[in-house]
C-alpha cells in the first residue's frame, strides 16, 4: 500500500474497515487461466463513501464480489470489519451477506420482487432475519422516507420509474442494518435526474447511518460526487483522487498514482500515449522526485559524469 494512502487514511480519524493485501483472483476457463486481480492492495476506512472506476476487465466487479462474500480470492488477504473472508465457511458466508452487506445491482429486476410493493420488498429481508413485525413496519417506512419515496410505498415495481426502483433497492439493501453497502452501476440504466436522486439517497444513508458505501461505476457524474475515487487497471488499483469539501462543494482535488509494496507504479494511460511510451522508459533520481522519459528521449540519458557517479 502506498505511503500516501496509508497516511491519508490514518489522518481522517476513522477505524480501518476494509483491508485488501496483495489480493489475487484467477479464474479457470477451460484450459486457460484469467487473472482478474493481480496483487491488489486497498484500504477503506469505516463510513467512507467512495467509487471504484475503471474499464471493463479491470477487476472492479471481481473485487466487489469478493468484498460482498460472493466469491473467494485465490491468494492474498482480505478483511472486512472483524471478518477474515478467506477463513469463512459456506454458512459463515450466508450470515455475512445477510447481516454485514447490502447489495444494489444495476439491473432493477435483480433487486426487487415484482409481486411485492415497495414497502413489502423492504420488509422481506427483515422477515427472513427474524425481525418482529412492528419493527419491520416502522423501519421500512423510515427507510423509504429517507430515500424520498414516502408517497410510493404501496406501489409495485412496475408502477415505479427506473430511478424509483433503484431507490427502493437501496432501502432494501439497508433493511438489515448492514455495515457496508455495495452498489454496482446503480445509475447505469436511468436518466441524469434519476441518477442524481439515487446518489442523494446513497449520500443520505451514508451520512445518517455511517454505512460504508462503495460504488462501482463508469458514470463519472457519480464519481465526481464522492470524496475518494480509486481507479483500477489490469487487476490493480492504479490511481486515486481525493477531494476536500465544504458541504456539497469540492474546494480542492488531488490525483495520485498508487505505488504498491513492491514498487510497482501504473502511469496514467493519457501520459503514456502523449509521450508515446512503450516497453521501456528511462528513469533519473532527482533530489525531490523521479524523472521518467521515453526510451528514445535524450532528456532521460545520463551524462558521462552521471554514469560514473551511478557506477560508483
Amino acid at each position: 500500500m502506498s505511503q500516501m494512502t496509508n497516511e491519508t487514511l490514518a489522518n481522517n480519524g476513522r477505524m480501518l474497515f476494509i483491508e485488501c493485501d496483495n489480493l489475487v483472483k484467477i479464474y479457470k476457463v477451460a484450459d486457460l487461466e484469467v487473472v482478474a486481480l493481480q496483487g491488489l492492495d486497498l484500504l477503506v476506512r469505516e463510513g467512507e463513501m467512495m467509487a471504484l472506476v475503471g474499464p471493463s476487465g479491470s477487476g472492479k466487479s471481481t473485487l466487489m464480489n469478493i468484498l460482498g462474500g460472493l466469491d473467494f480470492p485465490t491468494a492474498g488477504r482480505v478483511r472486512v470489519g472483524t471478518h477474515n473472508l478467506l477463513d469463512m465457511t459456506s454458512r459463515d458466508q450466508v450470515k455475512y451477506r445477510r447481516h454485514m452487506v447490502g447489495f444494489v445491482w444495476q439491473q432493477t429486476a435483480r433487486n426487487l420482487l415484482p409481486y411485492l410493493t415497495a414497502r413489502e420488498n423492504v420488509e422481506l429481508p427483515m422477515a427472513l432475519a427474524g425481525f418482529p413485525g412492528r419493527e419491520r413496519h416502522e423501519r421500512s417506512k423510515d427507510l423509504l422516507e429517507r430515500v424520498g419515496l414516502a408517497d410510493r410505498m404501496g406501489h409495485r415495481p412496475d408502477r415505479l420509474s427506473g430511478g424509483e426502483q433503484q431507490r427502493v433497492a437501496i432501502a432494501v439493501a439497508m433493511a438489515n442494518r448492514p455495515a457496508m453497502l455495495l452498489a454496482d452501476e446503480p445509475t447505469g440504466e436511468v436518466d441524469s435526474a434519476s441518477a442524481e436522486a439515487i446518489f442523494q439517497a446513497l449520500r443520505t444513508l451514508n451520512q445518517e447511518f455511517g454505512v460504508t458505501v462503495i460504488i462501482v461505476t463508469h458514470d463519472m457524474t457519480v464519481a465526481t460526487r464522492v470524496d475518494r475515487v480509486v481507479g483500477m487497471r489490469d487487476g490493480r488499483t492504479s490511481t486515486e483522487i481525493l477531494r476536500r469539501r465544504d458541504g456539497d462543494i469540492a474546494i480542492s482535488e488531488e490525483e495520485f498514482a498508487i505505488l504498491d509494496r513492491t514498487g510497482r507504479l501504473q502511469l496514467p494511460e493519457a501520459y503514456i500515449d502523449a509521450l508515446d511510451m512503450e516497453d521501456r522508459v528511462r528513469l533519473r533520481l532527482e533530489p525531490d522526485h523521479i524523472g521518467v522519459w521515453p526510451e528514445a528521449n535524450p532528456q532521460g540519458e545520463m551524462s558521462s559524469s552521471d554514469n560514473q557517479e551511478a557506477q560508483q
